[in-house]
């Protein structure tokens, strides 16, 4: 009995469909899931999009202005800043939470520090013309002084500027009280919130 030679044709052609060129499918798009929650230990209630784009603006034109971000969180107001044309190399991150530190390096310069023992150790020898915040709630008061502490012109013409995302219960003398934002603005906690600024010559 004769073996039948395994590298012959069968009797049927063979073929293979070939696509011409062009005619690829195209790749379905794949984007990363945007953060809206943030374990309680962070205490951070991430800023939506247009919110962070209109505390932007509030805090001026943008220029060479050292800039300060205390308690950055997932980074949103800073990007919202470098989309504005800030430079990054001129803004510092402040964020305690080792986990969210890691991500904001990737923006730009970031401590890892509480915000509140940064401002102790570098009063009178650190000073930023513009500062944009969205302080911890429960913390607001404290962290809101502890920037003030920190708010100078810096040789600039402009008054410092801070601008800060705070509960509506927030007082202060130097507040200027720009808008009030809905309670659903956050997707973690039904909280009143406002938006003001505070300006020093």
């Amino acid at each position: 009995m004769t073996r039948p030679a395994i590298y012959s044709r069968p009797n049927k052609p063979l073929t293979i469909p070939v696509r011409k060129r062009g005619e690829v499918a195209p790749l379905a798009t794949i984007e990363a899931p945007e953060i809206i929650a943030v374990d309680r230990a962070t205490e951070c209630h991430v800023t939506p999009d247009d919110v962070a784009r209109r505390m932007v603006d509030y805090l001026g034109p943008q220029g060479d202005y050292l800039t300060l971000e205390p308690s950055a969180g997932t980074g949103q107001l800073a990007r919202a800043l470098i989309a504005a044309g800030h430079s990054p190399q001129e803004l510092t991150m402040i964020e305690r939470h080792h986990k969210l530190a890691a991500g904001l390096h990737l923006i730009g310069p970031t401590i890892n520090r509480c915000f509140l023992e940064y401002a102790g150790e570098v009063k009178g020898s650190a000073e930023f013309p513009r500062i944009i915040m969205n302080p911890p709630f429960r913390e607001a008061r404290r962290h809101v002084a502890a920037a003030l502490s920190l708010l100078d012109r810096g040789g600039h013409v402009e008054p410092a500027t801070l601008v800060a995302l705070v509960p509506v219960t927030f007082e202060h003398p130097e507040a200027e009280h720009l808008e009030t934002l809905p309670p659903d603005t956050f997707s973690t906690a039904r909280v009143h919130t406002k938006i003001i600024r505070m300006r020093r010559d």
